[in-house]
């Protein structure tokens, strides 16, 4: 096995002597003679304040540009937009209909091998035309790389589903058709996940109510669960509007009456 050489360094702080490192020599089979000895690794210690978010990388950032570009050269009929956030995250924006293609090619090709999906899901932006994103994240785990590809669609046009490449999408799918309401075509199984039965709307949409539509509670009279439509009993408040603290133009206080020149105000 031969020697291991082994370094201990005393720091000043530890033992009160000026720090120093003494080497010893010892066979590979035998066991310490001093179990008090022991490996310290040193780190050089700054002054310099460490940024929390991933400083920008422009090797890695140019060749994620790069790439990007030959992935619009190769499917130019759904490449829609390419673009590399300042964190160094490579996003390609692709028609609805290139879902499974673009996938296909990603999955495949020599130089991507992006064969694990890591999430599919969904933002809601009311104010677009096509107001739900659908957003791919996959990962190469022969190139350590990760890709981030974005759909768009409506409320009736569906998504072709992606379990055909990636089996991950299943539930995925299931998940965003039931928090967001997009359907996927060509899906083996497309129901509810989290919802419970007979849940009415999704919930994720920026137009679902915050109280829902329907609650559920246990009725002590039949003795089971009951879902009921939504009722906010509240009792009848009346508002007191003229409160000091208001500062309504009509809450403020009048103007003092003018007196005639001459005359003082009457001792109260």
């Amino acid at each position: 096995m031969g020697t291991l050489v082994i370094c201990r360094r005393f720091f000043k702080k530890m033992c009160g002597s000026t720090a120093q490192s003494n080497c010893y020599r010892r066979p590979g089979n035998e066991l310490f003679a001093n179990r008090s000895s022991c490996l310290v690794q040193v780190r050089s210690e700054s002054t310099e304040t460490k940024p929390t978010v991933r400083p920008k990388d422009p090797v890695t950032h140019k060749q994620l540009a790069v790439f990007g570009e030959y992935v619009a050269e190769m499917l130019p009929k759904y490449v829609q937009q390419v673009q590399v956030t300042c964190y160094n995250e490579l996003e390609v924006m692709i028609h609805p209909d290139g879902v499974v293609p673009v996938l296909t090619f990603l999955r495949d090709h020599t130089n991507a091998q992006f064969r694990n999906m890591i999430d599919l899901t969904a933002v809601d932006i009311p104010s677009r035309q096509n107001r739900f994103e659908i957003v791919y994240n996959l990962l190469s785990l022969r190139y350590n790389s990760r890709i981030r590809l974005k759909t768009y669609t409506d409320e009736l046009t569906p998504v072709d589903s992606a379990v055909s490449v990636h089996n991950a999408a299943n539930w995925y799918e299931r998940e965003v058709w039931d928090m967001y309401g997009v359907f996927f075509a060509n899906h083996p199984d497309l129901r509810r996940i989290l919802t419970d039965y007979g849940f009415e709307g999704h919930p994720f949409r920026k137009d679902f109510p915050l109280s829902g539509f329907v609650e559920v509670r246990y009725d002590d009279e039949v003795k089971r669960v009951v879902a009921e439509p939504v009722e906010l009993a509240q009792e009848f408040r009346k508002f007191d509007l003229n409160s000091p603290w208001e500062v309504f133009p009509a809450h403020r206080e009048t103007k003092a009456p003018e007196l005639p020149a001459g005359e003082k105000p009457a001792d109260k």
